[in-house]
């Protein structure tokens, strides 16, 4: 019985969370009880499981974090050639940005537990990049702190392309294109 109510109680706390990102997105300043609605469950259940809104932003926080590594590691980066595994992580990275745009696009709570997991991110990030450079794909003497910032971006705006093919994959490779080659012509 124990295991059915906690069962039930992951299942709460997920529709929370989803409704949340769904219902913050189209309105920053929506309350508990329309978000309570949107989960369909009662202002109640939703108290129960976050105190106040902060404690939700807390824990959007964490979950949409939480799923960029876990997105990071089903890609398995460390088991293919760089070049591969930069496309898998990006293409998984787009998919769980799509779904959390605006928890991760938006000043949400950063609490230590989020701090952390966006430290693991990081570092996640730049072991890759360090490969993708050892394997001849970044130049030797690029600031990797930057190629890290630059790649962020264009995540970002590969997201926000208005008219664009929201193919996860088809942006990975756009992604990806442009930190490897930039603009300029390929040859």
């Amino acid at each position: 019985m124990v295991r059915a109510l906690r069962a039930d109680a992951e299942r709460s706390v997920r529709a929370i969370l989803e409704a949340a990102e769904q219902v913050l997105a189209e309105d920053a300043g929506a309350s508990m009880e329309q978000i309570a609605e949107a989960a369909g469950l009662t202002r109640i259940t939703v108290h129960r499981r976050f105190a106040n809104r902060q404690a939700l932003l807390e824990a959007l926080a964490v979950n949409a974090k939480q799923q960029l590594i876990d997105a990071i590691e089903e890609a398995r980066p460390d088991a293919s050639p760089a070049l591969v595994a930069l496309h898998r992580v990006t293409a998984n990275v787009l998919r769980v940005k799509s779904t959390w745009r605006f928890t991760l696009s938006h000043a949400t709570a950063h609490t230590s537990t989020a701090a952390a997991l966006w430290e693991e991110i990081n570092t996640h990030t730049v072991k890759l990049l360090v490969r993708a450079q050892q394997e001849g794909l970044l130049a030797p003497d690029a600031d990797l702190e930057w190629v890290r910032q630059v790649y962020y971006a264009l995540l970002s705006e590969a997201l926000n392309r208005p008219g664009a093919d929201q193919d996860p994959d088809a942006l990975a490779t756009l992604v990806i294109d442009t930190l490897l080659h930039g603009a300029g012509p390929h040859g």
